[in-house]
């Protein structure tokens, strides 16, 4: 991994403020019991690959930068929470403390731009993913207590000779995947628009609101004066990574299949796909028959814990 470390060049990094403050940025950002839950787990970080303008005389790298900047500030109005920080009041006579997001004391996300002397099929062709890959993303083994020192989202841009890789590092307790992707979404739409209104480009606005049990309000204190006490870090080893795509036949064939084996054709091709998923999972690990496992997904929780009223 080193070495591919080593030609990454380092061009410029920046901090990007919300183009205009709102007034709910000026108060702390309590959060849920979900959120707090996800304070010892990684960042999401997720990013997408894509091709440079070929013969395009208007284009230019410099010019596509201050726009995603541009873009970015719009979009940070509306996902404010992203731009504060993580903060902690504690309180030894009740040994407790109180995790939020101070919004004044961030302000702003992280935006770096750096360089690499290799191609996108440098990236792509390999049957594993490359190791360079890691470096994409700077918050690689932050976990979402890091949010204290560490920015809340971070946006890192590395231009390959033919294509951009742009890498968003978001801490977990402020979103799930489904928010996270809503705010890929909802920047894409801003920067295509080219910076009209933005008004009327945000056709779904992000809920702030964070869900509570019947009873209970915020804010939501922990019962630990020390984050030793709660906060916990794991080194994973270093492993094999590869990305599988399966193309609609393979998918159609694959239910046909677990459909034919079960006789029900009730198995959808998302259950098939799992099934085949977790079945080679067990089968990596070469699990003893008679040994009870189980594998959990933590999928879309926070809209399932808010109920849609009729």
């Amino acid at each position: 991994m080193g070495e591919y470390l080593a030609a990454i060049d380092h061009v410029s990094e920046c901090f990007v403020k919300p183009k205009y403050a709102v007034d709910e940025s000026k108060q702390p950002y309590y959060l849920g019991p979900w959120d707090l839950a996800m304070l010892s787990v990684n960042y999401i970080q997720k990013g997408l690959l894509f091709a440079k303008p070929e013969n395009n005389p208007e284009y230019s790298t410099d010019k596509f930068l201050d726009g995603l900047k541009e873009s970015l500030s719009i979009a940070l109005v509306h996902f404010y929470p992203l731009t504060g920080q993580l903060a902690s009041r504690v309180d030894e006579d009740k040994h407790e403390s109180l995790v939020y997001v101070d919004c004044t004391k961030g302000s702003r996300a992280k935006f770096i731009h750096a360089t690499l002397d290799m191609t996108m099929s440098d990236i792509l062709s390999p049957i594993d993913i490359p190791l360079v890959v890691h470096s994409f993303f700077d918050h690689h083994k932050a976990i979402n207590y890091d949010g204290h020192t560490q920015p809340l989202l971070l946006v890192r841009i590395t231009e390959l000779l033919d294509g951009i890789f742009i890498g968003v590092s978001m801490n977990h307790v402020l979103a799930d995947g489904v928010a996270y992707w809503h705010f890929w979404k909802t920047w894409s739409d801003i920067h295509v628009a080219k910076l009209g209104n933005e008004a009327s480009i945000i056709s779904t606005p992000p809920i702030h609101k964070r869900w509570l049990p019947d009873g209970y309000m915020l804010p939501v204190p922990l019962p630990f004066t020390h984050p030793d006490e709660f906060i916990s870090r794991y080194e994973r080893p270093l492993l094999r990574e590869r990305i599988f795509h399966f193309s609609s036949e393979s998918i159609a064939t694959l239910k046909a299949k677990a459909n034919a084996e079960s006789n029900t054709s009730k198995i959808s091709s998302f259950q098939a796909l799992s099934a085949l998923g977790w079945r080679s999972i067990v089968r990596a690990n070469t699990i003893p028959h008679d040994e009870t496992t189980n594998c959990r997904l933590a999928i879309n929780n926070l809209t399932q814990t808010r109920p849609t009223i009729a």
